[in-house]
C-alpha cells in the first residue's frame, strides 16, 4: 500500500502566521492568524518573534488535536536572505537554521519558518523543506546589468503562488508551463511582475524596483532618495520601515486596506480615486516592462494574489495592458497548496531537493 503523508505548511507574514494541515494532496485545515500591529510592535526586530511566532504553530496544532511527533513533513515558506536559489525543494537543515538567524539575513518573518521547522528535524527526525522561495534566481544575464557594476540586480518576487498559478493556466491552455510565455502579475501586500518564459522566470519587477504597493514605496528618484536618506531624520532602520511598510496607499490615504480606499471613491473622494488610478497605472507600466523582454511574444498576462479580487482594480489594469495580451484573473494565493504539492513530490521521489550548504556557490 502507498504511504500517505500528514504535512504541516508554516507561513509567517508581517502580520499574521498561516499555517494549514494536508493528507497528501487534501487539504484538511487551514488557518491565518492575525497578529494585531500593537503585539508586533512589542518586537525591536523579527529574530526576537521567534517565541510568539513558535508558540503560535504549536497552539495551532494543539487546536486541532494534532501532536507534533504525528507530522510527517514540514513545507515552511521562507529561507535566508543574502543569496539566490534554485527552483524547487531546498531540504532544511541546520546551516540554513543557523543562517536564518543571522540578523543581516533575516529581513522578513519568513526567515522564521525553516527555524521553527528544524525542531522537527532536530526532535522528531521529520523531514523538513522549503519550496519556489522568493529568491530563486532564474534571470537572464542581461537582466543583471545594472548602471553601477558593483550592484547586480536581484531576483526576488512571488515563486511560489505565481510558478504554481502559471503552471494551472498554462494546462488551462492545453500546454506545459515550459511551452508559454506569461507575465504574472501578483497583487497583494507586496507586489511584483514576473516574466516566466517557457518555464523559467527570466525578468521581473520585485517591488522595490517597480509600482507602490498598499504599504511598500516602490521606485523612487534616486536624487530624491539620496536627500531624504542624509536629511537627518532616519536611521537605517527607520528609512527601511518607512519604504518597506509606511509606503503606498498607506502613506497617502491612512490604510493599505484596498476594500477601504475602494469605499472611499464611492463616497466621491477624489484624492482616493487619483492615488488608485495611479497604483493601477503603475502595475501596468510594470507588465508593460516585462512584455518587452520577449520581444512582445506572451501568451496570457495574469493578474493574482489577494488584490486581484478587486474588479475596480484589476478592471483599470486590463484596460491599459489588454493590447499586450489577453489577462487571465486567479484571484488569491495557492501558496500553502504549492508548498504542500513540492514537498510531496519529494517525499514520493518525484523530484531531489537541493541541500543548503552544497549550494552555497549561489551568492546574491
Amino acid at each position: 500500500m502507498d504511504r500517505h503523508y500528514t504535512i504541516l505548511c508554516i507561513n509567517p507574514g508581517s502580520t499574521s502566521t498561516k499555517l494549514a494541515l494536508f493528507r497528501d494532496e487534501a487539504k484538511l485545515d487551514e488557518a491565518n492568524i492575525e497578529h494585531p500591529a500593537s503585539e508586533i510592535r512589542k518586537y525591536p526586530d523579527i529574530i526576537s518573534q521567534l517565541p510568539m511566532r513558535k508558540a503560535t504553530v504549536y497552539q495551532y496544532l494543539a487546536g486541532r488535536g494534532v501532536k507534533p511527533s504525528e507530522i510527517d513533513a514540514i513545507a515552511a515558506r521562507g529561507c535566508p536572505a543574502g543569496r539566490s536559489y534554485q527552483a524547487g525543494a531546498y531540504e532544511i537543515d541546520a546551516d540554513m537554521m543557523a543562517a536564518c538567524l543571522q540578523p543581516a539575513y533575516a529581513v522578513n518573518p519568513m526567515c522564521l519558518a525553516p527555524v521553527i521547522a528544524y525542531e522537527w528535524v532536530r526532535d522528531y527526525g521529520t523531514p523538513a523543506y522549503n519550496y519556489d522561495v522568493v529568491m530563486v534566481d532564474e534571470l537572464k544575464d542581461v537582466a543583471r546589468v545594472t548602471g553601477l557594476p558593483k550592484i547586480k540586480r536581484l531576483a526576488s518576487a512571488h515563486t511560489l503562488n505565481t510558478k504554481a498559478v502559471a503552471r494551472e493556466v498554462a494546462a488551462e491552455l492545453g500546454l506545459n508551463y515550459e511551452q508559454v510565455n506569461l507575465i504574472m502579475c501578483h497583487l497583494g501586500g507586496g507586489c511584483s511582475v514576473s516574466m516566466h518564459e517557457r518555464g523559467r522566470i527570466t525578468d521581473m519587477v520585485p517591488s522595490g524596483e517597480g509600482s507602490f504597493t498598499p504599504s511598500r514605496a516602490g521606485r523612487l528618484s534616486n536624487r530624491s532618495l539620496i536627500k531624504l536618506c542624509f536629511s537627518g531624520r532616519h536611521t537605517e532602520k527607520s528609512l527601511r520601515d518607512l519604504l518597506q511598510g509606511r509606503g503606498g496607499l498607506l502613506a497617502h490615504l491612512g490604510t493599505n486596506d484596498c476594500r477601504e480606499v475602494e469605499a472611499m471613491i464611492a463616497r466621491g473622494d477624489a484624492k482616493a480615486k487619483l492615488v488608485y488610478e495611479a497604483f493601477a497605472y503603475n502595475i501596468a507600466k510594470d507588465i508593460g516592462m516585462m512584455a518587452v523582454t520577449t520581444g512582445g511574444k506572451v501568451d496570457r498576462i495574469v493578474l493574482t494574489g489577494g488584490i486581484a479580487h478587486s474588479k475596480m482594480l484589476t478592471g483599470m489594469i486590463i484596460d491599459l495592458v489588454q493590447f499586450i495580451a489577453p489577462v487571465v484573473i486567479k484571484p488569491g494565493a495557492k501558496e500553502m497548496d504549492a508548498l504542500a504539492g513540492g514537498v510531496l513530490r519529494v517525499l514520493r521521489g518525484e523530484e531531489r531537493a537541493h541541500k543548503f550548504s552544497e549550494d552555497s556557490s549561489r551568492p546574491a
